[in-house]
C-alpha cells in the first residue's frame, strides 16, 4: 500500500532537484539576476524553499516552531553562490526527511503545534509533510515565472509527470511481453 505523505515528500524532492537542473543548465549569472518578480533572485527564492523545509523538518524532529522559525529565519536571506550548493542543500536534507519519514511508525499522530502567528492547533504528522510538498510547489511556480521573465523556458515539475519519472513508478508497473 501506498503511503501518500512518504511519496508526496519524495515527489517534492523530485521535483526540487529537477527545477534545479533546470537553472544548472542555464549560465551561472541567471541564479543572482534581478528579476521583478516574488522574490529578487532565483537564489532567494531557493533560498526561501530551503529554509522553510528546514523549519518544518526541525518541527517534525521536536523542535518547538518558535525555535525552529528563529533557528531557520537566516537561511531565508542566505543567498548560496552557485547551483551545485543548492542541489548539494537540498539533497542532503531531502536524505534527512528520507531517514525520519522511514522511522516513523504513524505519520497520522497527532503534535501539539505551538505557530507564534496563528496559535497552537493538534497536527497530523502527515499533514505537516504534505504541508512541506504545497508550500515548494507553489514557490517552484514562482521560480518557472521568474526564469520565464528572464528569457528561459523554465521545466515541468507536475506530479503527474513525476508518477513516470519516478523509478520506484517503473519498477511497480506489470511490464507486458509486447514491451
Amino acid at each position: 500500500m501506498t503511503n501518500h505523505p512518504v511519496e508526496m515528500y519524495n515527489y517534492h524532492a523530485w521535483a526540487n532537484q529537477t527545477i534545479l537542473g533546470r537553472i544548472k543548465e542555464l549560465p551561472p549569472a541567471v541564479l543572482s539576476q534581478d528579476v521583478n518578480s516574488s522574490y529578487p533572485t532565483l537564489a532567494h527564492a531557493l533560498s526561501h524553499i530551503y529554509a522553510v523545509d528546514r523549519m518544518w523538518y526541525q518541527v517534525l524532529t521536536g523542535t518547538e516552531m518558535g525555535e525552529a522559525l528563529q533557528d531557520c529565519m537566516p537561511l531565508n536571506a542566505h543567498v548560496l553562490p552557485t547551483v551545485d550548493e543548492y542541489t548539494d542543500s537540498f539533497a542532503q536534507l531531502a536524505e534527512q526527511f528520507r531517514l525520519w519519514l522511514s522511522s516513523q511508525a504513524d505519520l497520522e499522530k497527532t503534535i501539539l503545534l505551538n505557530n507564534p502567528y496563528a496559535g497552537p492547533r493538534q497536527t497530523r504528522l502527515s499533514e505537516i509533510v504534505l504541508q512541506v510538498v504545497n508550500h515548494g510547489s507553489y514557490h517552484r511556480g514562482n521560480i518557472s515565472t521568474m526564469l520565464r521573465q528572464l528569457g528561459h523556458a523554465s521545466t515541468m515539475t507536475d506530479y503527474a509527470l513525476y508518477w513516470y519519472q519516478s523509478p520506484a513508478d517503473m519498477l511497480e508497473r506489470p511490464v507486458s511481453a509486447d514491451q
